[in-house]
């Protein structure tokens, strides 16, 4: 006689395909791209990876597992660093894969929208969406592996949030499975719909905690007429937010993109990839870089950019500036960005921080959690770097030089997430940004969200999910 799961796991084999459903006991299938999070922080152990290829199939799946009582955590490209999007250990749980749902299924050019499945990787949809003579503007470091299911799970943000805003602001409807097998059917294309609840909004963010996002429309942009892109150095984080305030006067809704650097941070793309040239770093504590749009022509964004620079040398608050003369250039710009993470890695293990500021207390935020830092860990070394647009940090926290990165992860990330946390809530920010908070933040969470939000959030987790089967242990702490 069978046990219980291997009755699930048939019963998941004749909905998705037996070549589809993964297991450990097949010694050809090897789990580790889906069991293995992002950053190598931990490894789970799935009783399956199921890799429906509809909605159907995900419905199918989901009301299977639903009447077993097993758990289920949904993954996109599996690019997350939170540990939102990978099994737990007891290798009860099914890893729900999305990425055979990957195709787009339509662009309404009126509309100004295009339908598409959760699984599509996001650099495809930016690729569709030009083809067809638009801009689908979401833009991060992982688009070429992430997938806008995801994406939405996680409500990321990215480089042109200034503009554009974070996914939450590019979706009007969603398809979603719901934690019981039900399909909601939500997937409009209209800016405005006030006939109840808005239940896209309760999806987006919620980290597969209340059911499956399988398909969304998004909007589309007309393509600009020129993007130009400049780096420029300056002498404080006071300036880098004066030349954020100019860079609004200035170029208005053009601006598209406005991130800093530490020098620190750029020191370290400097010396792990040495055949990328890093300009301006080694003379000013901070670089800017922007980028800007513009509906007319280039000439017209040049001389709207020029004339930025202009006024902001005047001012003090850039030291000096490089404007990319061609695409190429703007890429190897935006490359070096890109690359701070990765250097970061190569450095060795690092302690993440996403956090978010009101923009005009950065510079405040910054200097004292600087100072505290420092004195409660002499020699530790910030990589400080994000999207000062839209007040989102990336402030993480290396090891002192010549140190034991393993060691200082284990023995000093509690002390130091809640040292920078307890700053975050002093400056009224936010503990998660744009990564969602997945399991490595649930804990703290409620040190940081009021009670009655929390309460809400359990109040809505249990009707939606009673059974709590989807992603257990994310988002909201056990």
């Amino acid at each position: 006689m069978k046990k219980p799961p291997d009755l699930l796991l048939d019963t998941l084999r004749a909905a998705v395909g037996a070549a589809h459903v993964l297991t450990h006991e097949d010694p050809s299938a090897d789990l580790a791209a889906w069991e293995q999070d992002w950053r190598k922080r931990t490894r789970g152990r799935a009783l399956a990876v199921v890799r429906p290829a509809s909605t159907a199939e995900v419905a199918a799946v989901v009301k299977a597992c639903a009447a077993a009582g097993t758990a289920i955590v949904p993954q996109g490209g599996n690019t997350g660093l939170v540990v939102g999007s990978t099994p737990d250990a007891s290798g009860t749980q099914v890893l729900l894969s999305l990425t055979r749902l990957n195709a787009v299924r339509g662009i309404d050019a009126a509309n100004l929208t295009m339908t598409v499945e959760a699984g599509c990787i996001l650099q495809t949809l930016q690729e569709v969406a030009e083809k067809a003579g638009f801009l689908f503007p979401l833009s991060l470091a992982a688009e070429g592996s992430c997938t806008i299911g995801g994406n939405l799970g996680t409500n990321a943000g990215g480089t042109q949030v200034v503009r554009y805003g974070n996914a939450r602001e590019l979706c009007l409807g969603l398809e979603v499975v719901t934690p019981q097998g039900e399909v909601w059917s939500g997937l409009t294309g209209l800016r405005k719909d006030n006939t109840g609840y808005d239940l896209r909004d309760l999806f987006i963010g919620s980290e597969g905690t209340l059911g499956i996002i399988t398909a969304a429309t998004m909007k589309l942009y007309p393509l600009p007429a020129a993007t130009l892109t400049a780096w420029a150095a300056v002498p404080t984080l006071d300036d880098a937010v004066a030349l954020l305030g100019m860079a609004h006067r200035h170029l208005g809704a053009g601006l598209t993109g406005f991130e800093v650097m530490g020098q620190f941070a750029l020191s370290l793309v400097a010396r792990h990839y040495p055949q990328m040239r890093v300009p301006l770093y080694e003379q000013s504590p901070y670089c800017v870089l922007l980028e800007t749009s513009d509906s007319e022509s280039e000439a017209h964004a040049r001389g709207r950019f020029e004339a930025l620079l202009e006024s902001a040398f005047e001012q003090g608050c850039v030291s000096d500036a490089v404007i990319a003369e061609n695409l190429a250039q703007a890429h190897q710009l935006w490359h070096i960005r890109e690359s701070i993470p990765l250097a970061q890695a190569e450095e060795g293990l690092n302690i993440k921080h996403d956090i978010s500021i009101p923009v005009s207390r950065i510079p405040a935020f910054c200097a004292q959690t600087d100072a505290l830092l420092q004195r409660e860990i002499p020699g530790v070394r910030l990589v400080n770097f994000g999207h000062l647009g839209d007040g989102n940090l990336h402030y993480n926290v290396q090891a002192p030089a010549g140190g034991d990165a393993a060691a200082f992860l284990r023995d000093q990330e509690d002390k130091v997430n809640t040292l920078v946390y307890d700053q975050v809530h002093a400056f009224d920010g936010s503990i998660s940004a744009e990564h969602g908070v997945g399991e490595l933040k649930a804990a703290k969470l409620p040190g940081y969200k009021s009670p009655v939000a929390l309460q809400m959030m359990r109040a809505i987790k249990q009707a939606l999910d009673p059974q709590g089967i989807m992603n257990p242990g994310r988002v909201l702490a056990p």
